[in-house]
């Protein structure tokens, strides 16, 4: 498939977290599959991370699995408290994707 992406994320301290990614799959519009590596290895090697979006209800509902080298590995990036982050993130994408339905719906009336 190819292709790279690069993501930063700021911690509240301003500290800087990196991370590479490059797509093996995409099928449009179902499925992202990609390796992924922090910048400081604390994962323990690459992971791999899939998202899926399918539809539910007449909305659209996305599931990411990420697969770790290990289980201790796995046990640690949960202990990061990425959980809360990464729901954190999805709650700003789910506002930010209804102003767009709002200011849409607002447009056509």
């Amino acid at each position: 498939m190819g292709g790279s992406a690069r993501y930063v994320w700021r911690h509240r301290d301003g500290q800087p977290m990196g991370m590479s990614a490059t797509y093996r799959e995409i099928i449009r519009p179902s499925l992202i599959v990609a390796s992924e590596l922090f910048d400081e290895d604390w994962t323990g090697g690459e992971t791999l991370g899939t998202v899926a979006f399918t539809e539910a209800e007449g909305k659209t509902l996305l599931t990411q699995t990420i697969l770790y080298v290990s289980q201790a590995a796995r046990d640690g990036a949960l202990g990061t408290g990425m959980t809360s982050g990464m729901a954190g993130s999805y709650a700003q994408l789910d506002a930010y994707l209804g102003s767009l339905h709002d200011t849409a719906a607002k447009g056509a009336a």
